[in-house]
């Protein structure tokens, strides 16, 4: 039941045991309102319920997004930077980490980018773990059954020169957001491009080229993560990224 009393807040208690109700005092008035014990109870049951929704609110997922990106993209670009780096033959120790740590995790961190109203981020983590699982699967599965025909370079090169319109699309955007992001997108542009070029064209030393930018991409990737793990831990902004007004 509820109902309105003449008690005063000052003389009044919270909480009264008596009759099994509670007293809820209302600021600015001689007033307060009487409501029983278990519609008291559930009350406060919705007041915690709704501090734990707040605090339990997710943590930035960029941090691990852009470490699986980092990561992954350092690995294969040292492949493509050319043989003299690391033996060519080494290079399905990329498999795993692109299917698990660049596509995995990044999936992972794109859809509680979702979950943050973040739509940049959401589309870029979500589709760029995509983007490494499929070329884990293209490479690893696809690739070996078509190496029987010629120019077969030239599908690679048109996979990424796809990914190179999306993120130049992307690239477009993330200078509106900061010049971390505008900065990262745009070698990453670059790097895709000179892939596609490379591979379209048979070129070993364009590939040889974007495979060095690719491993400029990991770092500025690497550096963003850095930024946002760090700043969090020390709650202030040592690493700044440049976020635009």
């Amino acid at each position: 039941m509820s109902h309105l009393s003449t008690s005063s807040p000052e003389t009044e208690s919270f909480i009264s045991q008596s009759n099994k109700t509670t007293v809820i005092p209302i600021n600015d008035s001689n007033n307060s309102i009487i409501i029983s014990d278990e519609k008291f109870e559930r009350l406060l049951d919705r007041i915690k319920n709704s501090n734990e929704i707040t605090k339990s609110q997710i943590a930035n997922p960029g941090a691990l997004g852009l470490a699986g990106f980092a990561l992954t993209t350092f690995i294969i670009s040292v492949f493509n930077a050319g043989e003299y780096l690391i033996n060519i033959k080494l290079e399905p120790v990329v498999l795993p980490v692109a299917l698990f740590y660049g596509g995995l995790a990044q999936l992972l961190a794109g859809m509680w980018e979702f979950k943050l109203n973040n739509i940049f981020g959401a589309t870029a983590f979500t589709s760029y773990g995509a983007f490494w699982m499929s070329f884990a699967g293209y490479v690893h599965i696809i690739l070996p059954k078509l190496k029987h025909i010629a120019n077969i370079k030239k599908a690679t090169g048109l996979f990424l020169l796809a990914w190179f319109i999306f993120t130049l699309i992307m690239n477009i955007a993330a200078s509106k957001i900061s010049k971390f992001l505008f900065t990262l997108f745009t070698i990453l542009t670059i790097t895709f491009l000179l892939l596609a070029i490379g591979n379209l064209s048979n070129s070993s030393l364009i590939i040889n080229i974007g495979g060095w930018c690719g491993i400029i991409t990991a770092f500025i990737a690497w550096y963003g993560c850095a930024a946002i793990v760090i700043n969090s831990a020390f709650k202030k902004s040592l690493l700044p990224l440049g976020l635009y007004a």
